[in-house]
This record gives C-alpha cells, sequence and structure tokens, in this order.
C-alpha cells in the first residue's frame, strides 16, 4: 500500500490523501467509466386531459348511450372506465363550490386559489405554472381545446390575471406578451375575436391591437391557422404541424360536436392527434419531452345550459380522444396521462321524478336523446332570429319536432316558446328540461355543485416509472395533488418561475 503521489492523474472518485494500491485504483478507473456510459434518463411526457364540468353521472349517462347506439350489453365499457384509479376533491380557496379559473389554477400551479383566479394565487400575485416550467426545462408545450383558448382552463396553465374574465390580457401572455417570453408551442381552439383587433367585425378586444400579426412578428409563431381547410393543408406533408403554431378556428367557442360542421372546425379528437403526432415528431428529434392539456371544454357548457343532447356528444367525443391518446400511451412508454374534471356541472342525475304523488318511474329512455338533431344553444338562437307570421307553426315543426324530436308537444310549450317577449336564456333551460323531461333526465342547478369527481390515469404496461406514478394517483385527491404529481414526474421547478413573475 503507498500514499498517492502527486503527479499521476486524480480520479474523479478518488481522494489523495487516501492510500492505495494498483488493484484498488483499477476497480475505481472501472467505477469512473461506468458512471460516464450510463445513458441519461429518457425525455418524459405528460398528457394532462381535463372534461370540464363532467361528474361521474355524466360517465354513467355517455356509458349507457353509447351503449344503447351501439347494441352493446351493460357490461361494455368505455375507453375512460378501463383507466378509473380515484377521485379529485374539487373545492377552492375561497368555496366548496369552485368555478373552472380556480379548478385549473389547482391542476396548474398545485396550489388552490379562488374562484375567478387565473395562475395567481389567493393574494393575486402570479404562480408559476406546469406549462412554463416544461418550457423552461427547454420541453415542448400544447394546449387542445374547444372553447376560447382565452377561456378559463387553457388560461390557467398559460396566463396569470386576477380575474378570468381578463380575456385581452390573457391572450396577450399567451403569444408571448409578458415576462417569461412565448412559452406556448402549439394552441388549438376557439377564442380568434380575442386575437383581432377592435376595428375588425366580430373582435372582443377593447383596443387596436391585432395579437395575430404580433404573434408571427415579434413572437416567432411560425403558422396561425384560421379555418379547416389551413388546419389541413398543414397536415397534408406527414401529418406534422411546424411549431410554433397557433389556430384559431372560431371566433368564439368552437361549436358543439353535435353541431359542428366537419368542413368548417375540426373535432376535439382531430386536434389531439395532430397536437400528438406533432409534438411526438418535434421532442424526438430534439430529445425533449412534452407537456400537453387537452381539454373537452363543451361538456361543461352542456350541462350548463341543462342540455342532455350537447352534452352526451361532447362526452361520446372526449371518450373518442381518450381512445386515441391511451393508444399514444400505448406505443410511447415514457408518457403519463391524467383526466380528471375541474367540477361538475348541473347537478345532472339519471333519473327524474317530478311528481311526489305518483310511483316513480325508474327508467331513461335513451330514444328521446337520439332522436334530437341540434344543441338547444343553435335552436335557441334559431328561434331568436325567427322574423315570419307563423311563429307557432315554427316552434312546434322546426325546433320541437325537427331540432329536438319532440313530436308531443303541450299546448303551454308551445305557447312559452311561441312568446316573443321571452328571454333567449330562459328559453334554452326550457328546451333542456322539455328533452330531458321525456328521457327521464334530472337537473339540480345551471351552475356547477361541489361533489367529488372521478379520476383516471394510464400508462404504458411497461414503464416503471408510469406505472409508479399511476399508482400514486389511486385513492381519493385533492386536485393540488395532480400538479403535484405532474410537477414531481416531469422534475419540474415552478418556485423560480414563480420568483420571475413577481419580479
Amino acid at each position: 500500500m503507498v500514499r498517492r503521489e502527486a503527479t499521476a492523474p486524480l480520479l474523479a472518485n478518488e481522494d489523495p490523501r487516501d492510500s492505495f494500491d494498483e488493484d484498488e485504483r483499477a476497480l475505481l478507473a472501472e467505477e469512473q467509466k461506468a458512471k460516464q456510459q450510463k445513458p441519461a434518463p429518457k425525455p418524459r411526457n405528460v398528457i394532462m386531459m381535463i372534461s370540464d364540468g363532467f361528474g361521474p353521472a355524466s360517465q354513467t349517462y355517455g356509458r349507457s348511450y353509447w351503449q344503447y347506439q351501439n347494441n352493446f350489453t351493460e357490461s361494455a365499457l368505455t375507453s375512460l372506465d378501463h383507466i378509473l384509479v380515484g377521485a379529485s376533491r374539487t373545492r377552492s380557496s375561497n368555496s366548496l363550490v369552485t368555478d373552472s379559473a380556480a379548478g385549473a389554477t389547482a391542476f396548474s400551479c398545485a396550489m388552490k386559489s379562488y374562484n375567478a383566479a387565473i395562475g395567481v394565487d389567493p393574494s393575486g400575485a402570479p404562480c408559476g405554472t406546469v406549462l412554463e416550467a416544461a418550457k423552461e426545462k427547454d420541453m415542448l408545450t400544447g394546449l387542445v381545446v374547444t372553447s376560447r383558448v382565452t377561456h378559463a382552463t387553457p388560461a390557467a396553465f398559460s396566463a396569470h390575471v386576477v380575474h378570468r374574465d381578463m380575456e385581452d390580457l390573457i391572450a396577450q401572455q399567451q403569444i408571448g406578451d409578458y415576462e417569461l417570453g412565448r412559452r406556448v408551442d402549439l394552441m388549438l381552439g376557439g377564442g380568434r375575436c380575442f386575437f383581432l383587433p377592435n376595428t375588425t367585425e366580430g373582435s372582443c378586444r377593447t383596443d387596436n391591437r391585432n395579437l395575430i400579426e404580433e404573434s408571427q412578428e415579434k413572437h416567432g409563431w411560425k403558422d396561425v391557422l384560421l379555418n379547416r381547410r389551413q388546419f389541413d393543408e398543414k397536415l397534408t406533408n406527414g401529418k406534422i404541424l411546424g411549431l410554433p403554431t397557433m389556430g384559431l378556428f372560431h371566433l368564439g367557442h368552437m361549436n358543439f360536436e353535435i353541431d359542428r360542421q366537419p368542413s368548417e372546425e375540426p373535432a376535439l379528437h382531430e386536434m389531439a392527434q395532430a397536437a400528438l403526432d406533432s409534438l411526438k415528431v418535434h421532442s424526438t428529434k430534439a430529445d425533449k419531452g412534452f407537456f400537453l392539456m387537452i381539454e373537452g371544454s363543451r361538456i361543461d357548457m352542456g350541462a350548463h345550459n341543462n342540455d342532455p343532447v350537447a352534452h352526451v356528444h361532447e362526452i361520446l367525443e372526449y371518450h373518442r380522444t381518450i381512445a386515441l391518446v391511451r393508444e399514444f400511451v400505448a406505443n410511447n412508454p415514457d408518457t403519463v396521462m391524467i383526466s380528471t374534471s375541474d367540477h361538475e356541472t348541473g347537478g345532472f342525475t339519471l333519473g327524474l321524478q317530478p311528481d311526489p304523488h305518483t310511483y316513480p318511474d325508474y327508467l331513461w329512455r335513451p330514444e328521446v336523446i337520439e332522436r334530437a338533431s341540434a344543441s338547444t344553444e343553435i335552436l335557441t338562437k334559431n328561434l331568436f332570429l325567427f322574423q315570419g307570421k307563423h311563429r307557432r307553426a315554427f316552434v312546434r315543426d322546426e325546433i320541437l319536432a325537427k331540432g329536438l324530436g319532440i313530436k308531443d308537444p303541450t299546448e303551454e310549450e308551445i305557447e312559452f316558446l311561441a312568446d316573443s317577449e321571452a328571454e333567449p336564456g330562459d328559453i334554452l333551460v326550457f328546451l333542456g328540461h322539455a328533452i330531458s323531461r321525456r328521457a327521464n333526465l334530472g337537473w339540480t342547478t345551471i351552475g356547477h355543485t361541489g361533489v367529488d369527481v372521478n379520476l383516471y390515469a394510464d400508462a404504458a404496461e411497461e414503464s416503471v416509472s408510469g406505472q409508479q406514478g399511476v399508482k400514486t394517483l389511486r385513492g381519493n385527491h385533492e386536485n393540488t395533488d395532480i400538479g403535484k404529481f405532474m410537477t414531481e414526474y416531469l422534475d419540474l421547478d415552478l418556485a423560480p418561475i414563480t420568483e420571475r413573475l413577481i419580479k
């Protein structure tokens, strides 16, 4: 045994004060070589799916209607049923009943905040989000929704304002006009009106800023797609979108799935597929991971309208999207997907007993829903715009019979709807209740409720880290636990992002 010679090369794992012989030093060299050759961990991906306003009863409803439509037995399971792992508690910092802004902020910042808060804490100070931290780590990021992209859920991942109605400012931050610069690589949905100057027809802005031009001239956005044709054209070669790309396919929210014209707007599952394919190709080339948030936004809006027709078709489209995301996860072992809701909407029930003096009819009638061909939103608009002389006939034939499949209207129903002084909001809910009663479905509110919502998760069977992640999500969780899980799985640090935003 000899003392280390000062002139001998020092190994990385060797202390110069140590005594050693040549055999021991050879072992140290082998250890050092093994560490250097150890492959770096593969980049990880997280796909966060949010079914806005989708409670447990809505999943039962969607499954039952799907079984009916396809003549399946009651044992048939939807794409969601296979991956149920637990439940999420939805309250915000200031209420048992949350709104979408606080609900999404719980996911994005892993923090409870007040109703209407967008990416800010209970004091109104900005909080760093999972999306922003992922971008800081040089990952790719995406948002896919059917609402306005400036609406509460996508905004809470990509902007910081004290109230959700500040959509002018949200849009500015989403294109990159704020302290952190551009953080979103792919953003698909509706809400074009908040990106257009107020001198443009259809604009929702209060100023004359043209954010579409600014996004490309100042913040490096490669493409801004405004319609289905442009979307399809960009996907022609290899089905990959260049990054960064923004798709704003409607002035406001995209249409309900039952009303959507395929030649004009892509469906949620089509946008999700394009996003997955594009992010995979670009992230693989750069050896990066990605974070993608996909929202079935209008599930919630169908429930706000107490419209069982729009509601169920949004659920079925969400199921289609879940199926393709699960296929992606199965083929990409370093990917975890989570699906949950920010809250339940409508106090929806499968079963209705309106008359306490009669024995309840424990049935639901899916054929009633199947006969409808339009949402109550579209039918209300059509009725409001009707200027003809024969309003009662229009109500009976076009709105009720053709639109909702109701061929046995009562005199009271026709009389109410034929009243040209009736408020659109009242008509909207009236139509929803008219078809719900006939299907034996019930609603307790046109707002949100405070019930727990289902929590789903999936990872490839061979993915050890993914399966461990899914296991941690089992059971009943606070909504903030989902944000914490994503942060830990992607090894993100939100604190430095928060500090930069506050400065």
